[in-house]
Parts: structure tokens; sequence; C-alpha cells
């Protein structure tokens, strides 16, 4: 593997990762303006944004623009976060400069005509209510404002329907004015790459182009609370987070090694106790989420409403007994896991230029793999189990869905676990 970065003078930063062998590549562009990054009355702006690039510029159509990389065999997609919007795409080698040529004209030059904004309007209310009506998707949006209370990080990416239907030409003209500068931008591509001849279809397309700086972003601030919200649903939905470190903060290896012991596959604590032991739930899991100033953990289940007392329960006794008897079996297998998801993961280019890009955006460098396996490596049982002492008087918050008359609240989930 040769990883190589570049940066053009006017800051837009290019990062390649040749993978020998391989006769197809992913090359996208990660452009550092996500849902954290709108104002109150631009919530959900950025994912329609998205969506609109797709839409049409001055050289190709809407249809064009599928063609040209389906003609040769590939793909190309996109997606916001809440850190991020990226436009990517799968091709053969050969036609990698094509594939950022298109990406980087839906990107610099889409047209926002008003018939389109209206079609992709009706599109993204439709997304909403799709998700409005999948429980165990809309939970954790629920979960998210209920941590991040009030704050641009807590909003969700899609956007309230009132907003998303007033957004007007205008509105995408200012955000992308703001966001959508050569500095905010990466290039990122891995597979059958040539570095130079990137670089210089990057210099040919970018370079003119001019910086103005990041605006400031508003701090996250994990505050927690509890949302419940009452439905005729088979099942309850069960959502609890806890406050936990953000990227930057070496912590986040315990916490990734302690939410995987908990809650990440079928040897798991919480899937062996609750699924396997009592057959309280179909599925349980845990995962540790981490962003550039903030992270969580994160625990969900779906339960019967006769039955989301006694898993609420067993839930916060073994998130207790953690920080107790977590065992060196445990520690070896969740490591052992986490190493191996990473290692198969970064065997596809696409998940590749994706890695390379984020931590180039979060670190102004990219890694060696080396250096974070063994960071993952270092986590001991000591360390998992003062992480998870820590977890237990960290903030949390609750989001819970379906008949929810009998499911304890946020408080008494508290004192169960500092008891």
């Amino acid at each position: 593997m040769t990883l190589q970065l570049h940066t053009l003078a006017n800051g837009f930063r290019i990062v390649t990762e040749d993978m020998p062998g391989l006769q197809s590549a992913s090359i996208g562009l990660w452009v550092e303006a996500g849902g954290r990054h709108e104002q109150p009355e631009q919530n959900g702006i950025a994912h329609f944004l998205e969506h609109m690039a797709f839409k049409g510029t001055r050289r190709r159509s809407a249809l064009r623009i599928a063609e040209e990389i389906e003609d040769v065999g590939g793909y190309i997609n996109a997606y916001t976060s809440r850190e991020m919007t990226a436009y990517y795409a799968r091709v053969l080698s050969q036609d990698v400069v094509m594939a950022l040529d298109v990406i980087a004209d839906i990107v610099l030059h889409p047209l926002f005509r008003k018939a389109d904004i209206e079609t992709e309007r009706h599109v993204i209310l439709q997304e909403i209510g799709q998700a409005l009506d999948t429980p165990d998707d809309i939970i954790f949006d629920w979960l998210h404002e209920v941590s991040y209370p009030n704050q641009p990080f807590g909003r969700t990416i899609l956007g309230p329907e009132e907003r998303v239907a007033a957004f007007r030409k205008a509105d995408f003209e200012a955000f992308t004015g703001a966001h959508y500068s050569p500095d905010q931008m990466i290039l990122s591509a891995a597979g059958g790459v040539d570095h130079a001849a990137i670089v210089a279809a990057a210099e040919h397309i970018f370079g003119r182009l001019r910086p103005v700086g990041r605006p400031a972003v508003e701090p996250a601030r994990f505050e927690g609370g509890e949302r419940r919200e009452v439905k005729d649903l088979e099942q309850v939905h069960f959502a609890l987070s806890f406050e936990g470190p953000g990227y930057r903060d070496d912590a986040v290896y315990a916490a990734q090694v302690y939410a995987t012991a908990m809650g990440g596959g079928m040897s798991s604590r919480l899937f062996q106790k609750i699924r396997e032991d009592r057959g309280l739930c179909y599925s349980i899991h845990a995962q540790a989420s981490a962003y550039e100033d903030t992270g969580h953990i994160t625990i969900y289940a779906g339960t019967s409403e006769q039955e989301i007392g006694e898993l609420t329960r067993l839930t916060v006794d073994e998130l207790r007994r953690a920080a107790e008897d977590m065992t060196e079996a445990e520690v070896a297998r969740a490591r052992a896991q986490l190493r191996a998801g990473l290692l198969m993961g970064l065997e596809s280019p696409s998940s590749r230029a994706e890695r390379n890009a984020r931590l180039l955006s979060i670190w102004g460098r990219v890694p060696p793999l080396a250096e974070t396996v063994a960071k993952i490596d270092a986590v001991d049982t000591a360390a998992v189990r003062s992480y998870a002492e820590g977890l237990t008087a960290a903030k949390s918050a609750l989001a819970i869905y379906g008949p929810v008359a009998q499911a304890p609240g946020i408080e008494a989930i508290r004192k169960g676990l500092a008891a």
C-alpha cells in the first residue's frame, strides 16, 4: 500500500492510496459541511443540497450524470452525516479521472432549478415520512436530540418538514458559498490509482477556487435527558446512550473495546444474558460512536411491553457489573473483533478512501494502520473496567418508543447504575 498526500495552494487536500493488484478504485470528495454546520433555520439543508447535486449542471443533465458513470460499469452515490457530506464513485482504474470530473461538476456547478428543487423536496419529505414509520431508525434521531439538546449537533440530518418545505435556491447558494470552498474539501481515492494523474486533474479543476476559511462550529455538549413517544406498536424500542470520548481522546479505544465486549456480537454480555439466557429480545447491541469533539456509547434493544422493565433492569445490572468483573478473555475477544473488523473492512477501496478522508480531516494526517491497531491492542482489562466504572456516573440519555407505560425512566436507570 502506498499512501500519498498533497495540498494545493488554496488549501484543497488530496490523499490517495494505491492498492496493488486492484483494477478498480473509489474516488470522492468529502466536504466538511454536515448537519452540525447548519444554523437553526438551515436544518436539513446539507442533506437537501446533497440531493440537489445530482439534479443537473450546466454540462450534464441528471440522466447524463448517471449515464457517464454507469456507461463504464461504475456507480456514484453520496451521503450526509453530522460532520461531512461525501460524493463518491467506484469505477475501474482507467476511469478514475473521468469520475473525478463528474463528481467535481455536480459539487461545484449544480443548477438549483426551481422545478428540480420542488421534485427533490417531495422526495425528501417522503424520506422523512419513511424514517418516522421506522421505529428502529427514528429512535436514534430522538436519542441524539435528547443527548445534545438545543444545539446544531443534536438536530436531525433530514431536518424538520417545515424547514425542508421552505428552502429556496438562495438558501442553497448561501450554504455552498460558506461551506463548499477548497479549504473545506478533501479529495480521497484508493485502489488502482495514479497519484500524479489525480493531483494534476485536481489542480486543473480546483486550483483556481478561492478559500474562504472554515466557519466556527459550536462545540458539542452532551447534556442528556429523556424522550418517550407513545405509539401502538408490537414492541417497545429502547435506546440508551452515555457521554463518550471524541476521536482526539485516547480513551476512545477503551470505549470501543468496552462497547464491543458489552454488545458487539453474539458472545457479548448483553446478547448472552438478555437474549440467549432470558429470551427477552431478538437483538440487543452496543456501539461506541466518536466525532471530532464528542462521542457516545449507545445500547439498543426491542422487546415487548410486558418485558421492557426486566430488560432494562438486566441491562443496568450488566453495565454496573462490568466495572467489577470484566474478564481478560472478554477484553481479548473484543480487541480481536475490533482489529479484525478494521483490517477486513479496509480490504475495500471504498472503505480506505473514506477512512483516509475522515482521518485527514481530524488529524491533518492519516495515522498508519499499525498505529491504530497498536492503540487497540494496548487496551487492557484494567482500562476497560475503569472505563466501565466511569460510565456509571456519566451523563446519559434515553429514547423509548411504542407501548412505553411499563418502561423505567432515565432517573430510575441512573439510580440503578449508581447503586
